[in-house]
């Protein structure tokens, strides 16, 4: 069970390190402490499968080192991942300030010819687009961008678009449609007005049980591991070395 337990752990951080179309290649490309998680969590996955290992070993030999090993281990998993959650809830605003500088930042140097930026820009649009939302806080941020600066506003980004012509432009900038007046703003866009930091949070709130489901069934899981190590230690009264098996 704490190996399998251990390999959706892997696979969620591999997953972020391989997503690449999503709000997570977002923060993942921009943000090295989204990577550094990442890592985290694969060598927790690597570790947790370990132990299972180890504890399976330890159980069905009755070797009490293995098992005080596995304990000592999972404890500090558990106690590790109570504490992230705590920081991540503790710091969210300044988790919010720090996404608000991430996404600013790739709005306003939004280049559709560059190619460097490519799958950072990519993934955007594609958020824009699956989340029916435009900008970070609104349309207005992307009045910041260099490209719509230098075209008098008279362009959008097609992701934004409320519009059914533009299904099929998914990147990019879009023209508009004339005739102009002398002060074209965001207002003249056909975009949407939600902006994504809304669409984020929703998405969110309406996952909330989920995310608590899963993340409350990982730590109960672990400590029925703790639990039960204990009562395994405290059952074995001598250990017999003769029973590890020998390569």
């Amino acid at each position: 069970l704490f190996q399998i337990l251990g390999a959706v752990i892997l696979g969620f951080g591999i997953w972020i390190l391989a997503d690449k179309t999503s709000f997570i290649a977002v923060l993942q490309m921009s943000s090295p402490s989204l990577k550094t998680g990442a890592y985290v969590l694969l060598g927790v996955g690597a570790l947790t499968m370990l132990m299972g290992f180890l504890g399976c070993l330890g159980a069905v030999n009755e070797i009490r080192c293995l098992l005080g090993l596995y304990f000592t281990c999972l404890l500090v998993i558990l106690i590790t991942q109570i504490a992230a959650g705590l920081v991540i809830y503790f710091q969210k605003e300044t988790l919010k300030k720090e996404l608000s500088r991430i996404v600013g930042n790739l709005i306003e140097n939004y280049d559709p010819l560059n190619n460097d930026g490519r799958n950072l820009q990519d993934a955007w649009d594609y958020v824009q687009a699956q989340i029916a939302c435009c900008g970070w806080s609104g349309a207005k941020d992307w009045e910041s961008n260099e490209i719509l600066i230098n075209q008098s506003m008279t362009a959008y980004p097609c992701s934004c678009s409320n519009s059914s012509e533009d299904l099929q432009m998914d990147s990019g900038f879009c023209n508009l449609d004339g005739p102009f007046n002398d002060n074209v703003t965001y207002a003249d866009w056909p975009v949407h007005e939600q902006g994504c930091m809304d669409g984020v949070e929703k998405w969110l709130k309406d996952n909330l049980g989920v995310i608590l489901g899963v993340c409350t069934g990982v730590a109960v899981i672990e400590l029925l591991g703790v639990i039960l190590s204990i009562s395994l230690c405290k059952s074995i009264h001598s250990e017999d070395y003769t029973k590890v098996p020998k390569s």
